[in-house]
């Protein structure tokens, strides 16, 4: 491979064309080249699965529509690369090496997503917090000082004018092309589908991709009960925006669902208003009454595209984000069964069985796993989504871009405190108590190595510390963890409490101070990551999709 540099104009005329949404012809053509560490090394963080599931269970029209949500999948992937980073083809047009194009694709850009967004191709510098929301060259200073109330929205990219202004567009009118093509690929699903509710959800959202109104579509999705297939699309998480959390990105899930787990976990959404209440917190830090119309229900997933397939890849999600939907009616939490399976047999256990003590190795198990990741799912949709002193003001709009982390942060600790309430009550009965502590101590490590461009990883490291700072987790002069229960127990009722207050109150100060205290890797637990990667225990997982995988 030549080592020849991506230009620097190369690089501008990526990211301006990418704000225009139009083909543009470079200058020069250069060979992009990866930098520095051997792309097998980077290759190796990752374990191919197949995503797959068994399709007999499904009607003949509804194995009929599927062709048509993964079409329309893989355009929420071409949008989301417009977000990330903007012209993909482009980039790709100068990259020849086939293994660095597949590590590209994985990344959705030239960031490594695992390795804090290092810039692993040259030319690269580091990726912009805005990522492709805003212009480049936008400072904070400027986008406050911009006098239009519809920037802070979740549905809208911020340009410039030609007059170098700055301008928002609603994404219906920035990718009108694409979206026109999605919602028709959506109606035409709906016409196979038979179930009623899944019907009227794909028309809505349909029509919610071409004008960024997705409450109605909302409602619905989570209205409809009885459908075996799901399609999760449209612009959904805020973790791409790194700068204010404010704008969200496309992404798309085509799930199956497993009735028979589905009707096992239907079982706590009972406990929904019982669990708000029992919060180790103030009255006025649970007053809010989480709607209980939601499901908790569990799926195989045979897609993941955009947003959801970048860097570390989800296991288990609660949507609607809409903190309206989850107060007038829930939210479902869906449990993907396989992925989260396939970490727990590829990644969570070879971890315990290097980092947990071994009197405690065996007390890891996949149920627990799986219970935690449920908690921790409906975790989000209790606590507190307006502030105690202003009810008008919603808490992500006070933090900021601390935000996603302290939420992650909020679910993995109320997760498990819920856990252990409802082991107390008598109502989790198959495996110790202790089985869930060691398990929820063991995912730490797994979610730390995602580094700190995930909000999955920066919420673990934090808790890591605060867990080490209380004595809950101690370790060992051979390198391993033991988890005191009883200390562990303690720590999750105050950090429980810290982090409500913080979001409750609005403070970002004291999110800030959180992140400048414990947001730090120590020169220890490096040492114990490293043990981790020369181990050869891969960090995440990619994905062999689609219909060839699925026989289609």
């Amino acid at each position: 491979m030549k080592s020849i540099y991506l230009g620097l104009a190369l690089i501008l005329l990526i990211f301006v064309q990418a704000c225009k949404n139009k083909p543009m012809k470079p200058s020069v053509e250069e060979e992009v080249v990866y930098k520095g560490i051997d792309i097998e090394q980077r290759m190796a963080k990752y374990h191919e699965v197949e995503l797959n599931t068994d399709l007999s269970i499904l009607t003949e029209k509804e194995k009929a529509m599927l062709p048509y949500l993964l079409e329309a999948a893989q355009i929420m992937d071409e949008l989301f690369w417009l977000q990330a980073f903007g012209d993909k083809d482009m980039l790709m047009k100068y990259i020849q090496d086939e293994k660095t194009r597949r590590f590209t694709e994985i990344n959705y850009g030239p960031w490594d997503r695992l390795d804090n967004d290092f810039p692993f191709l040259e030319g690269f510098r580091e990726k912009p917090a805005g990522a492709n929301f805003y212009p480049p060259d936008m400072t904070k200073e400027e986008f406050e000082a911009f006098d239009d109330p519809a920037k802070t929205g979740l549905y809208n990219v911020i340009v410039r004018d030609k007059n170098q202004k700055l301008k928002v567009v609603p994404y219906h009118i920035q990718y009108s092309d694409q979206l026109k093509k999605a919602s028709e690929l959506l109606l035409k699903a709906a016409t196979l589908a038979e179930d009623s509710g899944l019907k009227k959800y794909l028309q809505l959202r349909a029509k919610a991709l071409l004008n960024d109104d997705y409450y109605e579509s909302d409602i619905a999705w989570l209205d409809m009960k009885n459908n075996t297939i799901d399609f999760v699309v449209g612009p959904i998480e805020n973790y791409e925006d790194g700068l204010f959390e404010y704008k969200t990105a496309y992404e798309a899930y085509v799930l199956v669902k497993d009735k028979v787990w589905s009707e096992r976990l239907a079982y706590f959404n009972k406990f929904l208003p019982e669990l708000q209440q029992s919060l180790p917190v103030m009255p006025a830090y649970k007053s809010e009454k989480p709607g209980t119309e939601g499901e908790l229900n569990a799926y195989d997933v045979i897609y993941y595209a955009g947003d959801c397939n970048a860097g570390s890849k989800t296991i288990a999600i609660n949507l609607p984000n809409d903190p309206k939907v989850q107060l007038e009616k829930g939210t479902r939490r869906l449990q993907l069964k396989n992925t989260m399976k396939a970490k727990f047999d590829h990644i969570l256990v070879p971890i315990s069985q290097l980092i947990i003590d071994p009197s405690q190795t065996s007390l890891v198990s996949f149920d627990a796993f799986f219970t935690n990741t449920m908690f921790h799912e409906v975790a989000h949709g209790l606590g507190i989504k307006y502030l105690v002193k202003n009810k008008k003001t919603e808490v992500k709009d006070a933090l900021l871009e601390y935000y996603s982390a302290f939420e992650e942060g909020k679910a993995d600790i109320l997760g498990l405190y819920m856990v252990d309430y409802l082991y107390n009550k008598g109502e989790l009965k198959d495996i110790p108590l202790e089985s869930y502590y060691v398990t929820f101590v063991a995912s730490m490590f797994r979610s730390i190595r995602f580094g700190a461009s995930s909000s999955h990883g920066k919420a673990n490291l934090m808790r890591f510390n605060y867990f080490i700072q209380e004595k809950a987790i101690e370790r060992n002069e051979n390198g391993t963890y033991k988890v005191n229960i009883e200390k562990m127990k303690q720590a999750v009722a105050k950090l429980s409490r810290e982090i409500l207050a913080i979001q409750g109150d609005g403070n970002k100060a004291e999110a800030k101070k959180w992140f400048d205290e414990r947001l730090r890797i120590s020169d220890t637990l490096k040492e114990d990551l490293n043990r981790l990667s020369s181990a050869g225990i891969p960090t995440d997982l990619i994905f062999k999709q689609g219909k060839e995988v699925l026989g289609l």
